[in-house]
Formats: structure tokens, sequence, C-alpha cells
């Protein structure tokens, strides 16, 4: 057995020990990395986007068809591509934006001229089964050949106008038939609902023909109408005998006779702005879109005192707006012989008969009604006719640049047969989008 001194035995172990830390010490240095290297900055043209300077739009690629995230070359050991050629020629070419993405609007001008038609036959029947052989259309006397031709019912849009400056009996009549003209609308009608006396009032905007706003709205436009009296201006009956609001019509036959003294009184006109009323519902009318009948129905005895629009203004707007004007007559203009007698018009008194002009000059019908079932039924032969009327286009000859009126005749080439429509137009300035 060898025996080993102390002093060597604790050497041995502080050598061991130390070769030991050495060896600890050099795997923690080797295992640190080495600082990074100093990055140039990122260059403009290799911002990430939409669109990219100097090459434009692009999904993945940048100018020099690397990616769009800067990256370092020592990291990835890779080199960078190769700038692309500068007179490298496009091989496709660009997607055009379409109009609606540029925010552009085209601008077109259009002459065709839509004609609704109503045909009837002795009877007063509508006729059914024409085509467009039997159609000829003329404006200015010139013939013009049509472009399309429709024969299906179109959606109307219609403005429904009340005069309650009729009598009082008349009045009740006509507050006793308003419901049923929702029954001659259908779901894909629209109606607005006007009424006058003195003056025009909008009683609803354009709304559902079957919504249940429009019976509350006709509930709300029932009048009592006016008294009918016989006024005198001389004689033991002179007395006060008009009233207007509860007080005598003629201020000098009140206590203290503010505007003067005198014998002779003057008799108070009566007031029916049945102009004004059907320019209300035309202006209604003109901002509705394509595709509908455009049309004005008024419940009236046709009389036109008082209005500030001339009757020559308002047929004018409604020729250049594509509107036609429909009514049925009550009052003294529905009696027999009476009503054709109330078409002409006596110097120095009011218009007695002015709806019949409005209708035939705008291609619409006139419908006379004495009784409660005659104003129902009145409603829905007015509804069903401007509903199936023909619908005829034809390109126009005359220039755009003329805003003069241009008369239009419609024949049909079978005899016996009456063919209703518009007189002419006025072209619109309106533009088309």
């Amino acid at each position: 057995m060898r025996f080993v001194s102390r002093a060597a035995a604790f050497a041995a172990v502080l050598g061991t020990f130390g070769g030991m830390i050495s060896t600890v010490h050099a795997q923690q240095t080797s295992s640190v990395p080495d600082a990074p290297a100093p990055q140039s900055a990122t260059p403009l043209t290799d911002m990430s986007g939409p669109i990219t300077p100097g090459i434009g739009a692009s999904a993945n690629s940048g100018p020099s068809g690397q990616n769009q995230v800067p990256s370092s070359s020592s990291d990835q050991g890779v080199q960078p591509a190769a700038p692309a050629a500068h007179d490298q020629i496009q091989s496709t070419p660009p997607d055009m934006p379409s109009a609606q993405e540029l925010g552009t609007i085209l601008h077109m001008n259009v002459t065709y001229v839509e004609v609704p038609v109503t045909v009837k036959d002795s009877k007063g029947k509508l006729v059914s089964g024409l085509t467009w052989r039997d159609f000829r259309v003329f404006e200015n006397g010139t013939y013009e050949p049509l472009k399309e031709f429709f024969v299906d019912p179109f959606p109307l849009s219609m403005a429904f106008v009340i005069d309650q400056s009729v009598t009082s009996d008349v009045m009740q009549r006509v507050n006793d038939s308003l419901g049923a003209i929702q029954g001659a609308l259908t779901p894909y009608d629209e109606i607005a609902i006007f009424s006058y006396s003195n003056g025009a009032q909008e009683r609803t905007g354009f709304t559902g023909a079957q919504s249940s706003r429009v019976p509350a709205v006709l509930a709300l436009t029932k009048e009592t109408g006016r008294e009918e009296m016989v006024p005198y201006n001389s004689g033991p009956m002179a007395g006060c005998n008009v009233h207007v609001n509860g007080n005598c019509a003629d201020p000098n036959l009140q206590p203290g006779r503010s505007t003067g003294s005198g014998p002779f009184i003057t008799i108070p006109k009566e007031i029916h702005t049945l102009n004004d009323a059907i320019l209300a519902a035309a202006k209604e009318l003109s901002t509705r879109p394509q595709g509908r009948r455009r049309i004005i129905y008024v419940v009236s005895d046709g009389k036109e005192s008082g209005s500030k629009a001339s009757f020559r203004d308002v047929v004018r707007y409604l020729q250049t707006n594509n509107i036609a004007v429909w009514g049925t007559l009550v009052g003294d203009s529905a009696r027999w012989g009476e009503g054709y007698i109330s078409r002409f018009h006596m110097p120095f008194q009011m218009y007695d008969n002015m709806l019949v002009k409005y209708t035939s000059l705008t291609g619409g019908s006139l419908d006379s009604a004495k009784g409660l079932n005659g104003l129902e039924k009145s409603y829905a032969e007015i509804a069903e006719q401007a509903r199936v009327q023909y619908t005829l286009v034809y390109a126009s000859h005359e220039s755009i640049y003329d805003s003069k009126f241009r008369s239009i005749d419609v024949r049909v080439e079978r005899p016996g047969l009456e063919v209703t429509a518009k007189r002419g137009y006025y072209p619109s300035a309106e533009e088309v989008q």
C-alpha cells in the first residue's frame, strides 16, 4: 500500500477543481453571441402599402422584386435580387376602372319620347289586343317609326287632389267616397294627397297605396264645403246675407262702416284655386323615378278663380315632366247638358270647367259622377285606364337644343276607335345620368 502525504493530496484536489472552473467559464463565454451589425435606413421605395412610389399598385412585391418586409442579407444568408431592367415592356394592358370607381357621371343626349295612349270603342270600353303595327305617330307632322312598344301595366304614382270649395251637399258625397280610392290601387302603386279651396295644401307626400297611413290622412282631409247662397246687392233682401267666418262679407254693413258708406254692396268672388293645386301636385310628381306612370287625379267641379299660377304655365310644366291629369267631375259640371255648357268661358266671369282642358292637353281622361256609387266606380275605372295604357316610344327628329313645343298626333289604323293621347310636349332639360 502506497501512502501519500496530506500536502500532496490537497494540491491534487485544488488542481482538479481549478480545471473544472476554467472549463465552465470557457463554455459560458462561447455561448454569448456577437453584437448585431448596424443596419442601414430602410429606403422609401421599400415601404409597404397599396401603392409603391415609382411602380404603382402591387400585391406582394416591391420595385426590385423582393419582399416588402425589409430584412438583413446577413441574417438570411441570401443576396438581394438584382434590380429590374428599366427598358422592360408591359405585356398586359392595365385594368380600366369603371365610372363609379372614378366618381364621374356620363351624360348622354336622349331623343326617345314616351307616349301613353288609351284606345276606346264607340261604347267607351277599353280596346285590347292592338299591336305596334296598328299605331302611327306623327311629331310636328312628320311620321316617326316606333322604337319600343309596351302593353304591360305600369305602377302608378298618383297625386290625389280633392276640391273642398264645392257646396256642402257635394262635399258630403265626396267625403263618403274617399275610402274607395285605396281599393282602386295596387300594392305597387303610391299616392300623395292634396286638397284645395283658397290655396293648395299637401296632406301627405308619396306613400304606399295600401299603407295604413292613407285612410288616416283621408279621414283628416274631410271638410264641410261651402254653403250655396244667392247674394243680393240691392232691394230689401240686400242685408248682410253673405257671411265669411261669421262676419258680414261687406264691411259697409257692419257697425262703424270702416271702409266708407254707400248703398251699393260688392258681391264677394268665389275662390277656386284649381291651377295652384295642380301645380303643387305636379311639382311633387316630378321627383318620382322613371318607370312609373305619373298622373294627377282631381275630384272637382272644375271651377277656377283666384289662383296665382296661370293655366298656360301649369300646362307647360305638365307637358315637360310627362304628367297626365285625370279627373272626376262633381256638382254642376256633372249634370247632363250643364256640364257641356260649363266648358265655354264667358267674358269677365270665372272659368266654370277648366278640368276638361287639362285632361285633353295632357292625355288624361275625364269622368262625371253624381251619387256615391258613381264616384266609387269612377275611381276604379280611372285607375284601371291609367295603368293599362299602350306605351309608344319613338325617336324624335328634332334637335335636342330646341325647346319649342312639339305636337304629337297618334292614329290607329282601325275604324270606329277613339284614341286619347297627349297633344304634345316640351323637351325637358333634365340630364340623364
